[in-house]
């Protein structure tokens, strides 16, 4: 089932996780989007982590799921950024890679069917 997440990140200059190989690099709406876009459907970011764990071969493999149509759209709203995510991914995937690419410093503000 396709779903819609409806997500801020409500200071893009915090907006970073706690590993730099893995965290966001954007500065605006569009560059946050495309980057996040990326995760979601290749397995680059995920299989970045996976090396980087002590049991690399023991980690959830649901966790590397990927949805090569998943579509990201960014948008500048006075300080934050809000992203509307459209993707199979399940939440739990799309949250992982969220706190990799943010840390803590993203919302989920809805989520509805797409």
């Amino acid at each position: 089932m396709t779903t819609r997440y409806y997500l801020t990140l409500p200071d893009s200059s915090r907006a970073r996780g706690g590993d730099p190989a893995l965290a966001f690099t954007a500065h605006s709406a569009e560059g946050f989007a495309e980057q996040l876009q990326d995760a979601l459907r290749e397995r680059t970011l995920f299989d970045r982590w996976r090396l980087m764990q002590p049991e690399p071969d023991e980690v959830d493999p649901a966790l590397g799921a990927t949805d090569p149509t998943a579509q990201v759209h960014g948008q500048q709203q006075d300080l934050h950024i809000n992203l509307v995510v459209t993707s199979v991914i399940p939440g739990t995937v799309l949250k992982h890679r969220l706190r990799l690419l943010a840390g803590s410093h993203w919302e989920l503000r809805d989520v509805t069917a797409a």
